[in-house]
């Protein structure tokens, strides 16, 4: 039985409409890069107060842009966005790896599977009983938006090196390749952060690196849910004039697993004339704003760890 395809595209995809080049794209990466260099050059002359929240920022927006890239954007051709996106400024996650996982994750009838689906926050209930009590409080905290926020980027991180360095032993197809890339790019972005900024290694992570992907953590804390319908899996956000920008749109989250490639600059347009058969196809999973996510799940869980089908059913719907 061959694996599933990622749903790259649906019929009301415009993809004629979108140009060979996608400029407000480009000037985006030009822009997030440049003001790396800047913010990075600058340590030492401003307050680390100011510098290390303003590149923890600049990491989400370009993990953003790394997202935007792999989608196929700016350009039609994969190896020149793969330029684009292959530097590791947040140096835990290789481009490729980023790429074919989620892809893997646009396997909608697959969406939110404990096992097929990576970026799922589910876990079956026989691993749930193999799992400790600290393993089990671990996946109850992050269930809360306080407790994804404070240690939803080290426990995830570390859970994605873990489960990386396995895949890599066991020689899978594209692991060992993605990684020594990534390495071998890793070194100049770390030289410059250490040897020219002088930034210690260890303050760019725990200040910058963390920080960053604990912000990116906010968009998908509540994203997805475990529905039988695959339409009823993906949340949207409405209302987010500072979020929104910093995750191109992504918080119209409903309307991305719909219209994967459309642009990060048509998602408004594009969800005010397809926002009553969104929220039809969803069941009404939407929020106003991250603030209302905020007032929900701060401290209570958004759902329980387990996945209440043990698995994801592959049917799709009508």
């Amino acid at each position: 039985m061959s694996a599933p395809q990622p749903a790259i595209a649906r019929p009301h995809d415009d993809v004629t409409a979108i140009p060979a080049s996608e400029w407000p794209t480009i000037a985006l990466i030009v822009i997030a890069y440049g003001s790396w260099f800047t913010l990075t050059t600058a340590y030492g002359e401003w307050p680390t107060w100011i510098v290390a929240p303003c590149i923890a920022v600049l990491l989400t927006f370009h993990s953003s842009l790394q997202h935007e890239i792999l989608h196929g954007h700016p350009t039609r051709s994969a190896a020149v966005n793969r330029l684009f996106g292959i530097l590791p400024l947040s140096l835990w996650i290789p481009y490729d790896r980023f790429r074919a996982l989620h892809l893997t994750h646009h396997v909608n009838d697959r969406l939110t599977d404990p096992i097929d689906d990576p970026e799922s926050n589910y876990v079956t209930p026989d691993a749930w009983q193999r799992h400790s009590s600290f393993a089990r409080w671990i996946f109850e905290v992050q269930l809360t938006l306080a407790g994804r926020m404070l240690i939803g980027s080290w426990w995830r991180i570390g859970w994605f090196l873990r489960s990386e360095a396995r895949a890599f032993a066991r020689n899978e197809p594209g692991v060992r390749a993605a990684w020594i890339t990534h390495l071998i790019l890793c070194v100049p972005v770390v030289y410059w952060v250490t040897a020219v900024c002088d930034i210690p290694l260890w303050l760019y992570i725990v200040a910058m690196v963390i920080p960053g992907n604990a912000i990116l953590l906010i968009r998908s804390f509540a994203e997805h849910r475990a529905r039988a319908e695959v339409s009823e899996r993906t949340a949207t956000v409405e209302g987010s004039w500072l979020l929104g920008p910093l995750f191109l749109f992504n918080n119209l989250h409903s309307l991305h697993h719909a219209e994967p490639l459309l642009p990060w600059y048509r998602y408004q347009s594009r969800y005010r004339l397809t926002r009553d058969r969104l929220l039809a196809e969803n069941g009404g999973l939407v929020y106003a704003t991250y603030f209302d996510v905020a007032r929900r799940f701060l401290f209570r869980m958004h759902d329980q760890p387990q996945h209440p089908l043990g698995r994801a059913p592959s049917r799709p719907a009508a």
